[in-house]
């Protein structure tokens, strides 16, 4: 589907809110086509651009503020507006903290923020104190205390975060929670998941090599090399669980009549980034002798209120191919992502045999996808992005508690400085605070099946 295709559609469909069928309590046809949500952007790396270039084709926002350091980066964004036919944008890029000039303008309703970790939470606690609805990249928090702050700030404000994770649109994410929901699997016991991804060649880059390969970071590194490689040096810890943790959170309904009690990590030694930057860089360079703090393989494992344990792999410095591990088990069977396999006892072809998934996927195959999938495909990450921010823009112009809130990026988030606790303490248990102060108890869970658009 072209863009162009896709821009029509979001014109005409801007009225139906189909991302707000994650949200409860909410009144359809309340907003007219000429509502527009004027969106900040905190942000426009590699992901920050893919958000911009996405919500450009929508025709209820408007791009009013831009901020970034990086004066290249502000020129592509300013361009892409133009392109799309969008007024100049006001533009802040002189100093690190220059965003909260952007904060305070009245041209601006809410924020897509979309820069380094470290600055996620001061962004969103900032943006949450000046009124703006914020969209927050993953992860949220780095530590117990910003967990706190997100939370606390959204309290204390009732402004309102949406945590961007895009995994929980996932095409064969969103049709397995159709599963549970229909009760296929049975009462659920045990999910597996994470982030494997070889991300060498993103730690260390410096963009002299076409195939992004070198042995650079920090001030010598371009995008992420700048920045993400530094946690790699100093933490030991799975510093980027949302994209496994996310979408099996809400299949176990954590927050919602269920929460995350405890956590217990463990980490492999720490060989990957030093081969590579010895096999790219050579044995003599600088970097050959940093001595790095994050154990390559990070295993972590949760346990639910409720019963249900959650295993967790952070595997990012060793040659791999992609995969997030999914794996969802309850009494009646199984479904897991390495294999693209399924099995349901008594409907399985055979008896203790796997099924591919293909069958079950489409069978089950979730109402936003089949309504909206052609439009989505463009959108980046196999179409994810295209209902995250859908969700997220919806949300954002109803002023309502968005699919994926203060409570999930403080619990989800979590996992980091827990793991690093664990780790650093021969894997002893760590104690998840329970963000929602007991009201997990009452919290009714999002109706993420919801048809009525």
């Amino acid at each position: 589907m072209s863009n162009t295709t896709r821009r029509i559609f979001l014109e005409r469909t801007a009225v139906l809110g189909t991302g707000i069928i994650m949200a409860p309590s909410f009144t359809y046809g309340t907003y007219s086509k000429n509502d527009k949500l004027n969106v900040g952007m905190i942000g426009v790396g590699l992901r920050g651009t893919n958000h911009l270039q996405n919500l450009l084709l929508r025709k209820d926002v408007n791009i009013t503020a831009v901020c970034d350091i990086d004066p290249a980066r502000i020129a592509i964004a300013k361009n892409l507006i133009a392109e799309a036919g969008g007024k100049a944008p006001l533009l802040f890029s002189s100093h690190e903290t220059e965003y909260k000039k952007l904060l305070q303008l009245k041209e601006v309703d809410a924020v897509v923020i979309s820069t380094p970790w470290l600055w996620h939470t001061r962004m969103a606690v900032d943006a949450m104190e000046a009124g703006k609805y914020a969209g927050l990249e993953v992860s949220a928090s780095n530590t117990l205390e910003e967990c706190w702050d997100l939370v606390n700030t959204h309290e204390r404000t009732g402004t309102h975060m949406m945590l961007l994770e895009n995994v929980n649109y996932r095409r064969d994410i969103l049709a397995i929670l159709n599963m549970v929901k229909q009760d296929v699997f049975g009462e659920l016991v045990h999910f597996r998941c994470g982030y494997q991804h070889d991300l060498r060649f993103v730690k260390f880059n410096d963009g002299k090599d076409p195939y992004g390969r070198g042995a650079e970071f920090g001030d010598k590194g371009i995008s992420e090399a700048k920045w993400r490689t530094a946690h790699s040096v100093k933490r030991n810890a799975d510093v980027y669980p949302t994209h496994g943790l996310g979408p099996m959170a809400v299949m176990a309904n954590v927050n919602r009549g269920n929460r995350l009690v405890s956590l217990t990590s463990h980490a492999t030694k720490a060989i990957g980034l030093h081969n590579y930057v010895v096999e790219v860089g050579g044995k003599d360079h600088p970097n050959a002798k940093i001595k790095f703090k994050q154990g390559d393989v990070i295993t972590s494992t949760i346990d639910t209120a409720n019963g249900e344990t959650i295993m967790i792999t952070h595997d990012c410095n060793l040659p791999r191919p992609y995969s997030l591990g999914f794996r969802v088990q309850g009494a009646n069977g199984l479904w897991e992502n390495d294999g693209d396999r399924m099995y349901i006892e008594g409907q399985s072809k055979k008896a203790h045999q796997w099924d591919a998934d293909a069958e079950w996927l489409k069978k089950y195959d979730h109402p936003l996808w089949k309504k909206y999938g052609e439009y989505a495909e463009n959108a980046g990450h196999g179409g994810m992005d295209f209902f995250v921010l859908n969700a997220f823009v919806e949300s954002a112009k109803a002023k309502i508690t968005p699919p994926m809130d203060a409570y999930d990026a403080a619990a989800w988030s979590a996992v980091t400085p827990l793991s690093e606790l664990s780790i650093a303490n021969n894997g002893e248990p760590q104690d998840f605070p329970d963000f929602t102060r007991g009201q997990w108890i009452k919290r009714v869970p999002y109706n993420w099946m919801k048809e009525d658009y």
